[in-house]
């Protein structure tokens, strides 16, 4: 695709961000995403909730406030309208814990069920976080626990077991607005959260923007409760192949890692973690002002592979 000229545009396409950044004035730009999937958990209300978090979350990731959303609505014109009323519902519930306003939406008449918001927020343009400013000597922080792909699967497939569900479900509707904020108090250098492409294939996007190495301790990395066990039964969704296919030719593994555990770390995320760089000595201070937060590798100048996991 061409590449947008227009000045005010910050960020666009061009790096693959989580969002994009439109500046109005030297001090106000609006930051813009949207996002919406098909139903990961059995309750309506639930999957509303976690899908607004999901959406919320690239705002976070560039560093934004949030402050109106319309919603993205798909289903089937023969359904059940107490069902899609949950939905709506879970979603603003989700909405107003973020301060976000709600303020209309589209829906289509879809055999299958999809859900979720197209998101304006907001940001000083000087204090944008991209995924393309990582620098050498930087160390990685990342706040949440992998694994809400594998589990999904196991749950559909009817064997997961309720601690690992429970465990997944919380991770995925937590709001990443907290640790924005706490990240927003450092000199945070560059910022992505963790969905779709998996922990590695993110990596690989701010590496590759960034010009550098992201060296990753894969025994640092959080793992969910069941989330190796949803692996070594073979509840894979078809899009952690996918991370597979698409990542793996710029990763350089270091040592012998766990199949499994490596499998993990290309595992597509819902309601994902941050991924932080940021100078190391500020390192030990987010870790401690994000809870959940760990430290799990470092920045290094572009080696043979974007990617180096330990």
């Amino acid at each position: 695709m061409p590449r947008n000229d227009n000045p005010n545009v910050l960020v666009g396409f061009d790096t693959n961000d989580d969002a994009g950044v439109y500046r109005l004035s030297d001090e106000l730009a609006l930051v813009q995403t949207v996002d919406f999937f098909t139903p990961i958990v059995d309750d309506p209300f639930t999957f509303g909730a976690i899908a607004a978090a999901n959406s919320l979350s690239d705002i976070y990731a560039m560093g934004g406030s949030p402050i109106s959303a319309l919603s993205v609505v798909a289903y089937p014109g023969s359904g059940d309208p107490e069902v899609l009323e949950a939905i709506l519902r879970g979603g603003l519930e989700k909405m107003r814990e973020a301060a976000c306003a709600v303020i209309g939406g589209h829906s289509v008449n879809d055999p299958e069920i999809k859900f979720g918001y197209a998101v304006t927020g907001t940001a000083h343009p000087a204090r944008v976080k991209t995924n393309a400013g990582a620098r050498a000597g930087d160390a990685l922080v990342f706040t949440k626990a992998l694994g809400t792909g594998v589990i999904g699967t196991a749950l559909k497939r009817g064997i997961a077991d309720e601690a690992s569900v429970k465990a997944a479900i919380e991770s995925m509707l937590k709001l990443n607005g907290d640790a924005c904020r706490a990240m927003l108090a450092f000199d945070t250098h560059a910022c992505t959260d963790i969905t779709g492409f998996g922990l590695l294939g993110h990596a690989r996007e701010m590496a590759v923007a960034s010009g550098v190495t992201l060296e990753i301790e894969s025994a640092a990395i959080p793992l969910l409760p069941g989330a190796l066990d949803a692996v070594r039964a073979g509840a894979v969704p078809g899009g952690l192949k996918n991370n597979v296919e698409f990542a793996s030719c710029v990763v350089e593994l270091a040592k012998e890692i766990d199949p499994a555990l490596l499998q993990l770390l290309y595992d597509p995320q819902t309601s994902g973690g941050l991924l932080i760089a940021l100078p190391e000595h500020e390192a030990a201070a987010l870790e401690a002002a994000i809870p959940g937060g760990r430290r799990i590798g470092r920045v290094r100048a572009r080696d043979n592979k974007p990617i180096r996991l330990e």
